[in-house]
């Protein structure tokens, strides 16, 4: 038991022990929630076998398998994995002033074979990796280096958190309703509100429209289902409130920048 909490609790207790090291730490996540907490080194996160959710301040990140987050230096961010079966690989840089601006922001990017591979060639390091390690460290600060040089564009997976309590409500109702579609107008009548009001409401707390956010948060669940493997995309796509599977899929692409056939393709876990 004493073990399993080191394991639980390495992100509070040994990041940052050592200033100038690279921490690196790969294991199933083995937990459904990680509360807020912060580090003074930026992370690399990567996911494996579902989806893990990132929240920092006001948004939720959705990360997807085979997709990584980069968190940089003092950003509260608390986790929770999709399932306990997630692998979780991990990777903390110090992070300088002179840095490029890539490693000052957060992002969520693909995973390239390079990158992957060069993440499978540490799969069995953990803990601290040190300057004068002359094996280790030139392999970790190489792959630092490689991050900011292929991450150009990152993916538009988040999903602001509504501070209204209006729009609280209707998130949970949208949440509990995404079999069938709900126009703008069921909402704001549920909301005792006009139209134009409730879309001024969602442009000034979330800063998008409701169509918008509806569909992100419709598409996000259905790239959930899809990683699954559970269910054809057609269900899914009745699932999230897609009547025309066509339709569906030209959405999923445009939000996640692959179609739901073609997201399962090169899935892998790596683990010895």
């Amino acid at each position: 038991m004493k073990k399993n909490r080191h394991k639980e609790k390495y992100y509070l207790t040994e990041v940052d022990k050592i200033a100038d090291s690279i921490y690196c730490h790969h294991d199933l996540m083995g937990e459904v929630f990680i509360d807020t907490h912060s580090h003074k080194k930026g992370q690399f996160i990567y996911t494996e076998g579902g989806i893990v959710y990132i929240k920092t301040g006001t948004k939720t990140h959705f990360l997807p398998a085979r997709h990584y987050m980069w968190i940089p230096p003092n950003v509260e961010h608390a986790i929770y994995p999709s399932k306990p079966e997630v692998i979780m690989r991990n990777l903390y840089f110090p992070v300088q002033k002179t840095d490029a601006p890539f490693y000052q922001t957060e992002g969520i990017y693909p995973v390239n074979e390079l990158l992957w591979h060069l993440l499978c060639y540490t799969q069995k390091w953990d803990g601290d990796i040190y300057e004068a390690d002359e094996i280790k460290f030139p392999i970790v600060k190489s792959f630092k280096v490689l991050l900011a040089q292929i991450s150009t564009v990152p993916l538009v997976l988040t999903l602001p958190r509504p501070k209204d309590p209006r729009l609280e409500k209707t998130l949970v109702y949208l949440k509990d309703n995404l079999e069938r579609k709900i126009s703008l107008t069921e909402i704001a009548s549920n909301l005792a509100m006009s139209e134009s009001s409730l879309h001024r409401l969602y442009k000034s707390d979330v800063k998008m429209t409701f169509i918008h956010y509806y569909t992100l948060l419709r598409m996000f669940k259905a790239l959930e289902y899809v990683l699954e493997k559970k269910y054809t995309i057609g269900e899914i796509a009745m699932m999230v409130g897609y009547s025309s599977l066509p339709t569906f899929s030209n959405t999923f692409l445009k939000i996640l920048g692959k179609r739901p056939s073609d997201y399962l393709q090169g899935n892998r876990i790596y683990v010895k």
